[in-house]
């Protein structure tokens, strides 16, 4: 029935570094919704194109540790039946999605990446899965992280590393390497994944998607493995600005009543209409010591964000040091201390570079966690001086392009940068304040995909996704 043809990309299809692009590259959540409610397709017929594209690319990218081919295609064949006794759930329903590996999902697997929780069935869903299912979106698997999201790299798993679909031979960013990675290669309409210091917006701009990590408790993390539980949040990888903000009205939905935050709403948008007008007061976020990267990603991606709205004023911030260590300190306690009873009992069950991390973190003292606490609580309040003059703070996302597989060092501009330190340093204070995060791509480098990241106030959300939409519609 499907009357409209799968978009393609001859150049990837063409490059062997490359992953075929899937059905879903191309489309957005409102082209697929519309065919739906035209008769131009099923969702049934949606779903085996996932299927179908998770078969032909997942084998080299490895985007998901466990695909449910048979529920997925019984959750559509009831959206397919809804629809056609005129219940529509809205612009999710029928939709393809993939929940990372750390996201319960009532009877399937949810192993983290890591031997330790093989054959963990989950017994419920979360509570951001319940609600994508009320929305009538169709779960076809769980998608790989890596070990218990504890790496900004994605390629350590018991699944095996996740590859980029742009270069099958750089890492995909983590820990929620799957989501993005499906979503950039046009496996899936849009998926899940979880972000402590950048583990969706990381892999979104190295793989070349749009990210959002919305505001703290925006989204609830009921049935969702922590980490640190002071910085986890939920978010999005979709191939829009705008469909990353469909599918957080759904998440943000309150329990009994809507609860809309910088959605379509709120944004300005009608159905088929382009996003608000008013990006705001924009500023170029700079440090006393800037973060170490490649000079050319900053220049790039600056010159994308001024091309779009003109000449973008620097905006100075002393306290990013502060944020880093702050994150540094709360998330190593607190995933140690989450992680001890395990490390005790079975070393062994741990990929060997998690574990050393794990170990190293335990290290942080009670006195050094508080102090965390207590700089976080001061940073928050004084953080309304970095939005003075600006509602929207403009930076890239991370600083440097995919690294290659394993790597754990990289060298762009002569010096060595370690990748770890690197792939956090522009995304992690925003976890710590709390504050709504997208990641925009904004060009590449040497072939690779480099993204913006906008940074808002609660509240500010359409402002930061109206300039977003200014750079990827």
């Amino acid at each position: 029935m499907t009357s409209f043809c799968p978009t393609t990309d001859a150049a990837a299809a063409a490059d062997p570094d490359a992953a075929v692009p899937g059905f879903f590259a191309g489309r957005t959540i409102s082209e697929l919704a519309t065919a739906l409610r035209a008769g131009r397709t099923t969702s049934a017929e949606l779903t085996r194109h996932a299927l179908d594209a998770i078969a032909e690319s997942g084998p080299r990218v490895n985007a998901f540790a466990h695909v449910d081919a048979a529920g997925a295609l019984a959750a559509a064949r009831q959206a397919d039946r809804e629809l056609g006794e005129g219940l529509d759930r809205g612009p999710l329903h029928g939709l393809p999605t993939g929940i990372k590996d750390m996201i319960d999902v009532a009877g399937l697997p949810t192993t983290a990446g890591s031997a330790h929780l093989a054959g963990r069935v989950a017994r419920t869903d979360a509570a951001c899965v319940r609600r994508l299912r009320r929305a009538g979106a169709v779960i076809v698997g769980k998608t790989t992280t890596h070990e218990f999201a504890y790496g900004p790299t994605g390629d350590r798993s018991v699944h095996g590393p996740t590859r980029n679909p742009r270069d099958l031979t750089r890492m995909a960013g983590g820990s929620s390497a799957g989501s993005a990675a499906a979503v950039a290669a046009g496996m899936i309409a849009f998926a899940l994944g979880t972000d402590t210091g950048g583990s969706v917006r990381i892999p979104s701009a190295l793989c070349g998607v749009v990210g959002f990590k919305p505001a703290d408790d925006a989204i609830p993390t009921d049935g969702v493995l922590p980490l640190s539980r002071t910085l986890d949040h939920v978010g999005v990888h979709a191939p829009t600005v705008r469909d990353c903000l469909t599918v957080h009205d759904v998440l943000a939905e309150r329990e009994g009543r809507g609860h809309r935050l910088g959605g379509a709403a709120d944004a300005g948008l009608a159905p088929d209409a382009g996003l608000a007008q008013d990006t705001g007061r924009v500023g170029w976020l700079t440090e006393e010591t800037p973060a170490a990267g490649d000079p050319r990603v900053a220049a790039t991606v600056r010159s994308a964000l001024e091309t779009a709205v003109g000449t973008v004023p620097d905006v100075a911030w002393r306290r990013a040091r502060a944020c880093r260590e702050a994150y540094s300190a709360i998330q190593g306690a607190e995933a140690s201390a989450l992680h001890a009873q395990r490390m005790e009992e079975a070393p062994g069950l741990y990929d060997e570079e998690v574990l050393r991390r794990l170990q190293a973190a335990s290290a942080v003292s009670p006195e050094r966690y508080a102090a965390a606490l207590d700089t976080r609580a001061a940073l928050i309040r004084a953080v309304g001086e970095l939005f003075g003059r600006h509602d929207v703070l403009a930076l890239p996302t991370v600083p440097i392009t995919a690294p290659p597989l394993g790597a754990r060092e990289v060298a762009p501009d002569g010096r060595v940068i370690p990748v770890r330190d690197a792939l956090l340093s522009l995304t992690s204070p925003w976890n710590v304040l709390g504050l709504p995060a997208f990641s925009v791509p904004a060009g590449t480098v040497d072939g690779l995909p480099v993204a913006l990241q906008l940074v808002c106030r609660p509240g500010d959300e359409a402002k930061a996704a109206a300039l977003a939409h200014r750079l990827t519609p």
